[in-house]
């Protein structure tokens, strides 16, 4: 089978299509065959090595996807022709994957291959922020950093169906039209956003949802009303910041880590927990992924080049094999 390869740590340019054998399940896990598979952040820095896991080289890059069962193991759950989405954590940029049943998910009939495998990352991952780590009640005000991109318009969608208002921070007039389109209560730009959300909410707001990082971590800080709190996701910005803790101290707020995978080690039935929460959202469509754009297999490293060039207005899929 085809399979895009990491033999080098030198970006997305130095990955490869490559010809793997098909891999087969063993007791309690089934064989996919991926329809589309989903492209993430971490996915880009693994083809550095910049990310915390550092497969051994060479490894079959990503992490999500979405495709039909083809082949069952002794005792698994799932049979031939079931619709799953997969958090395989590697192994995804493939014709096939192998995984054991807890990382599979099924996906409702309603919602495309497409979309399902732009789900599983981004989603769950929001879902630990906002709902688990978080604890996020109807009525409370979310600012969401980032709002555009993958993981950020998974907090502007699902914050707004746990009932809450959203108030979107972009960097561009695009990638506001596309946060509106969502439903973003609020949009706001990322110059100067701390005067703007004061503005709409002066006593503050309930949670600051932050995948980027960067330079705008204290003035999150000063929009957050008393305990209020910052959920630190991720650094796209590229820059880890770090917090005078006097200023957490003062406004009795707190900051808080987000991260799924590390989670689910100690919790592997996590993800499954959460897939059980999220159902009535999933059949309701209201966690649909805006879908950037599409790219072959032979073409993943302009998909994760686009990532790291900062283009991508919601999520970007690798399409394995057409649906039907």
């Amino acid at each position: 089978m085809k399979a895009i390869q990491v033999a080098a740590l030198d970006g997305p340019a130095s990955i490869e299509l490559v010809e793997v054998p098909i891999p087969k399940p063993g007791p309690g896990e089934i064989r996919v065959e991926v329809a589309y598979a989903g492209v993430t952040f971490p996915e880009l820095l693994q083809t550095r090595g910049l990310h915390q896991n550092r497969p051994t080289l060479p490894f079959v890059l990503g992490s999500e996807s979405s495709g039909v069962v083809v082949e069952v193991g002794e005792g698994s759950k799932f049979s031939v022709g079931d619709r799953v989405v997969v958090v395989s954590g590697m192994g995804a940029f493939a014709e096939h994957v192998v995984v054991a049943d807890d990382k599979a998910l099924p996906l409702p009939d309603n919602i495309r291959l497409a979309h399902g495998a732009g789900i599983p990352a981004n989603v769950l991952t929001a879902d630990f922020s906002l709902r688990i780590r978080g604890d996020l009640q109807e009525g409370q005000v979310v600012v969401v950093h980032g709002a555009a991109g993958g993981l950020g318009s998974a907090g502007v969608q699902l914050a707004l169906a746990m009932g809450a208002e959203v108030v979107a921070v972009v960097s561009t007039d695009e990638k506001a039209t596309m946060v509106q389109e969502l439903g973003a209560t609020h949009v706001v730009k990322a110059d100067r956003f701390k005067d703007a959300v004061l503005d709409l909410y002066p006593e503050g707001v309930d949670v600051v949802y932050d995948p980027v990082g960067g330079d705008r971590f204290t003035d999150s800080i000063r929009v957050l009303k008393p305990f209020g709190q910052i959920q630190v996701l991720g650094f796209t910005g590229g820059d880890i910041p770090t917090v005078k803790v006097n200023r957490l101290l003062l406004k009795n707020v707190s900051v808080i880590g987000v991260a799924l995978g590390a989670a689910t080690v100690t919790k592997p039935q996590l993800v499954q927990e959460q897939w059980q929460s999220l159902n009535k959202h999933l059949t309701e469509e209201k966690l649909n992924p805006h879908i950037y754009g599409t790219y072959t297999l032979g073409e993943a490293h302009k998909a994760l080049s686009a990532l790291e060039e900062r283009a991508v207005i919601g999520k970007v899929l690798i399409e394995v094999k057409p649906e039907m």
